[in-house]
């Protein structure tokens, strides 16, 4: 199956949807890629990833996938697996780097290794961590394997009691302190970090700012000094090869201005950024490399075929 066919463009397959928690905006991610695909002149194909996917595969023979996939299964390196097994080259990072970049603890693990800055945490049960602070707020209470501000609970300081955390997040759970500021985050096209981004929003920066309209304000480029720009840039392109990583990635950080670059911090690494009209990295590549969407799609697909 794998390799180039003799048609003038590749024929590519969109990988969308998915059994995960971010299910919606993968849908979301994909619909727009593919259409952005099409305007580049490629021959698109759309697939819901469901437990037929091997089977749809085969059947579209695609030259390359689009993995327009978001958190469990997609994400994570398992949906990478099946892909090289089956010998059809795809964009975005392989089964390794997935694997560990979903992982929150095993990546903050390298990136500490690495030298780079990450705040406190700890795992513990999510019985417990409804139960008592398990550190001392302010503190924010994560899944340690799923992403886009999916079951993260902030719990303030001077809270009177632990976060009320809903029955739909997992046994354990990564408690991390709190880092307090401003949010940002950098844009890693191959070798390249783009450079950075400001999110500013109302409160906390949950699910419902990152993908509704109006939910957050994008400032790009960051107007912050230019020596937090260049650790920024910095860190998001060490982080991007110590994880392996392939493609394209973006790292995000919170930044305490009060502490110059001793309050920046590195929260974690994204192998599969937000694809949708009020994401991130779109966005950035847009701005900062002058690469509009159809580009930005087509570069990843041309990447993925030359890796391949």
């Amino acid at each position: 199956m794998a390799g180039r066919s003799s048609r003038t463009a590749p024929n590519v397959v969109v990988l969308m949807g998915g059994p995960s928690a971010e299910r919606e905006v993968s849908m979301s991610s994909g619909a727009e890629c593919a259409a952005a695909l099409r305007q580049a002149g490629f021959d698109v194909t759309e697939i819901d990833a469901g437990q037929d996917l091997p089977a749809r595969l085969q059947a579209a023979a695609p030259d390359v996938v689009f993995n327009a996939l978001h958190g469990r299964f997609g994400e994570d390196g398992c949906v990478q697996g099946m892909l090289d097994w089956l010998g059809i080259p795809y964009t975005h990072s392989g089964v390794l780097a997935s694997a560990i970049a979903m992982d929150k603890t095993l990546s903050k693990q390298l990136f500490r290794d690495a030298g780079l800055p990450v705040a406190d945490s700890v795992i513990v049960p999510t019985d417990q961590a409804r139960r008592e602070h398990p550190i001392s707020p302010p503190y924010v209470v994560k899944p340690n394997d799923e992403g886009s501000s999916v079951g993260v609970y902030l719990v303030r300081e001077g809270a009177n009691g632990p976060a009320d955390i809903g029955a739909q997040m997992p046994d354990k759970v990564m408690v991390e302190t709190y880092i307090p500021g401003r949010e940002l985050t950098t844009l890693v096209l191959g070798e390249r970090a783009l450079g950075v981004t400001e999110i500013v929003s109302d409160d906390w920066y949950d699910y419902d700012a990152k993908y509704k309209a109006g939910g957050s304000r994008h400032v790009v480029p960051a107007e912050i000094p230019a020596d937090i720009t260049a650790a920024c840039q910095d860190y998001a392109l060490r982080a991007h090869r110590v994880l392996g990583c392939a493609g394209m990635s973006r790292s995000d950080f919170r930044w305490d201005d009060t502490r110059g670059l001793a309050g920046l911090y590195l929260l974690e690494t994204n192998t599969q950024p937000g694809m949708t009209p009020t994401s991130l990295a779109p966005e950035q590549a847009a701005i900062l490399a002058d690469m509009d969407f159809p580009a930005l799609c087509a570069w990843l697909i041309e990447d993925a075929l030359c890796r391949a």
